[in-house]
């Protein structure tokens, strides 16, 4: 679960800006809330962003999609790293990107901070919380690092050290040269951290070729709810021969499905899974089914859904997986509320938060634009967050819990929308600002 996040020089984020999952005093929704007993800390399940175009929702978002990349992928060899620092006052360029994250990783708490400029990675650092104390597993500073003494095997993580590019993080350098010590955080960021932009696709539909798995179950019931027209999902078996891929991709990716293996991909709004079988590759293809009017289904291509019905079976694991299977994983989306009818979103959300308890460790952190869903009677308001650019064009994010006053029956979205709250459009016209605002 991710406790903070917190960026600096950063796109749009100039300032330092911290967002905080762990939840507040506020009493609303509390026997949703999962608690960690080690730590007496109760963590949030769910955030919502809100925000004006360009305010910078989707920056944050990128934020954590870099972190992920640079931890997960690293840097090539004579490689920029991929920063994007703020650019409309002068040095930031210069200066380093910052970035600091805190995470629970079974039932452990961590901290990975580094700071990091086009050429180099100027600090980073690692530490291991504990109910009555911290240690620093590393601190890395320029060219020296300086490990805990609890480690073991000094001398292997010092020439793990050595070899660590100055472009590349330690922890990525680690666990290529197989030190354990620093594995759970980098697995978390390998398996338990999805992140979903707008255009990408889901890829992990693998569990419906399995008859017993539950999540089949899961998706299968709630898909004739909502509306869709859908009654069910599967997959069917094809020609592996048939899909049209390029001969040189095709072999390349028979190489990579090995035996009881799963590899998926895309092809255009198709979406297909692979698996080896006694040496023999079998592909499968996901189809819809609709109900007819004699009691039968009729097949169709995934491709001859709509828009918002491909969005949605993409989503449906996000908000069935976690925390009702005990997957643990943290989704973040952007822009949840492309191409779904708000009553559709609130579905979702509530499907979602009905499976969150005291012992699930799953979360689900979106950005979006539907204020019909600023309800308190959905999201407590430590639960809900606003993103507004300053007078210098820098960002920042707050959450709504930090303003005093607002009772848990208030409208919340009537005072957001009169301008109250921020975070919402200022047009200008004939030179005058003008901001947005609902009087009714």
């Amino acid at each position: 679960m991710i406790i903070s996040f917190s960026i600096e020089n950063w796109m749009s984020f100039r300032d330092l800006v911290s967002f905080l999952m762990v939840a507040s005093r506020e009493r609303q929704h509390g026997n949703r809330i999962p608690k960690v007993e080690k730590y007496q800390m109760r963590i949030l399940p769910v955030t919502a962003i809100y925000g004006a175009n360009a305010s910078g929702k989707t920056n944050f978002f990128r934020a954590l999609d870099f972190v992920k990349n640079l931890v997960l992928e690293g840097t090539g060899p004579d490689r920029l790293i991929p920063v994007e620092p703020h650019r409309l006052i002068s040095g930031y360029m210069e200066k380093p990107s910052k970035f600091r994250i805190e995470l629970l990783v079974n039932e452990k708490i961590y901290e990975l901070s580094f700071a990091a400029t086009r050429k180099t990675i100027v600090e980073e650092k690692l530490i291991q919380i504990t109910s009555t104390g911290e240690k620093t597993l590393y601190d890395r500073q320029g060219d020296e690092p300086n490990f805990h003494r609890s480690l073991s095997d000094k001398q292997f993580l010092l020439f793990a050290f050595r070899g660590t590019r100055e472009n590349q993080l330690f922890l990525t350098n680690s666990i290529s040269q197989k030190v354990l010590d620093f594995k759970p955080v980098y697995d978390w960021f390998r398996n338990s951290l999805q992140l979903i932009a707008p255009d990408s696709v889901y890829r992990r539909f693998e569990f419906l070729l399995d008859e017993e798995h539950p999540m089949r179950d899961a998706i299968n019931k709630i898909i004739p709810q909502l509306d869709t027209g859908i009654s069910s999902l599967n997959f069917e078996k094809i020609r592996f021969d048939s899909i049209p891929l390029e001969e040189g991709f095709k072999n390349k990716l028979k190489e990579e499905i090995k035996e009881g293996r799963y590899v998926e991909i895309s092809v255009g709004s198709e979406r297909f899974v692979f698996t080896r079988t006694n040496g023999d590759v079998v592909a499968n293809k996901l189809v819809t089914f609709h109900p007819k009017t004699d009691g039968t289904d009729a097949k169709f291509e995934f491709h001859q859904e709509s828009e918002g019905s491909r969005r949605v079976i993409d989503l449906l694991p996000a908000f069935l997986g976690e925390p009702a299977f005990g997957l643990n994983r943290v989704y973040v989306i952007d822009e949840l509320d492309r191409s779904l009818h708000p009553l559709l979103t609130r579905k979702l959300i509530q499907t979602y938060l009905a499976s969150c308890n005291a012992q699930s460790r799953g979360q689900l952190m979106f950005t979006m634009h539907d204020v019909s869903l600023m309800d308190q009677r959905l999201f407590r308001r430590d639960e809900m967050w606003v993103t507004e650019k300053n007078s210098e064009g820098s960002s920042e994010i707050f959450s709504f819990n930090d303003y005093k006053g607002i009772r848990y029956d208030k409208d919340i979205r009537k005072s957001y929308l009169q301008g109250r709250l921020g975070g919402i459009p200022r047009f200008s016209l004939n030179n005058a600002e003008i901001n947005w605002r609902e009087d009714s």
